[in-house]
């Protein structure tokens, strides 16, 4: 009788009730009833296939753009965070997994004397977050410069899709549904590497004078509303500097919440919530959030 094929085995590492605190920008939420760190793309696809059809998933890079509750997550946390980190140009074109934070994207294109990426300098998370929400920093955005991209479904199935398939907006993207990105190609434009590489240093420079870069935050908390800035009609409130708890709203830029180090995520809600109410109260304009909770919606 013949031998039924031995499976492959998982490559990467599983924890159990892991703490989410130390893998988001604000420093708070609760635990995560389990973790996986996948080896590569071809070991994370066999990990999806070996779970229930129902089960919640929360993909994290480096979470700058995410609320994780005080309860924690109830489901599997993929965590590409030093993971899927593979990056590669050729000519005009460049190769990125998930996994690469967006600074790092940004100082290779410029050592390779490509322009057009420099924005994603200013974008404080990884590649895969930069695609689901079409991050922008410094007038420029993540899918003006994609030419192509790699997803995944729940069974660990890979897409090769084209930006045509997508729906893109301002921090907005739409596409097939129950699919996450894996990988992209950028197409960039042949330069000058020395003033590429000085155009980020000063694009940083200009965000360490106007941000709050050395606190735990979220980075921008707010979409700017169409025409104005949820900064400038949140300072005009005079939010800034206003409390809940350990939660702050920055004093050095409006659109930034801070935890001052004891905030929990209910601080951190409770005072988007009343920076929005006021807003609207006072002066008339209903903020849309740009950072995503886990669970409900803001």
């Amino acid at each position: 009788m013949m031998a039924a094929p031995q499976q492959p085995a998982l490559r990467g590492e599983w924890r159990l009730d892991e703490s989410l605190k130390r893998y988001n920008t604000w420093r708070v939420g609760g635990p995560a009833r389990q973790m996986y760190l996948p080896a590569d793309s071809e070991d994370l696809a066999l990990f999806l296939s070996t779970l229930p059809a129902n089960e919640p998933l929360l993909w994290l890079g480096l979470g700058s753009n995410l609320l994780i509750r005080d309860e924690g997550f109830a489901g599997t946390v993929i965590l590409l965070q030093g993971r899927l980190r593979h990056l590669a140009i050729e000519d005009d074109e460049v190769a990125v997994e998930a996994g690469v934070a967006c600074a790092k994207v940004a100082r290779a294109c410029a050592r390779a004397g490509l322009t057009g990426a420099a924005f994603l300098a200013g974008i404080p998370g990884t590649m895969g977050g930069a695609l689901a929400m079409n991050a922008g920093a410094f007038g420029g955005e993540t899918w003006r410069i994609v030419s192509a991209v790699r997803t995944i479904d729940r069974s660990g199935r890979m897409y090769r899709r084209s930006p045509s398939e997508y729906r893109v907006a301002y921090r907005e993207v739409e596409g097939p549904a129950e699919e996450w990105f894996v990988d992209c190609r950028l197409r960039l434009v042949p330069g000058d590497a020395a003033a590429e590489q000085q155009a980020i240093r000063a694009l940083l420079d200009r965000r360490a004078e106007t941000q709050p870069t050395g606190q735990p935050s979220c980075g921008s908390t707010f979409r700017n509303p169409e025409g104005d800035f949820a900064a400038r009609l949140i300072e005009a409130c005079g939010l800034k500097g206003y409390r809940i708890g350990g939660a702050e709203v920055s004093t050095k830029h409006a659109n930034f919440i801070i935890n001052t180090g004891d905030a929990t995520a209910a601080d951190i809600e409770a005072l988007i919530k009343h920076v929005r109410a006021e807003v609207e109260r006072l002066q008339g304009i209903r903020l849309q959030t740009e950072v995503h909770a886990v669970g409900e919606p803001l």
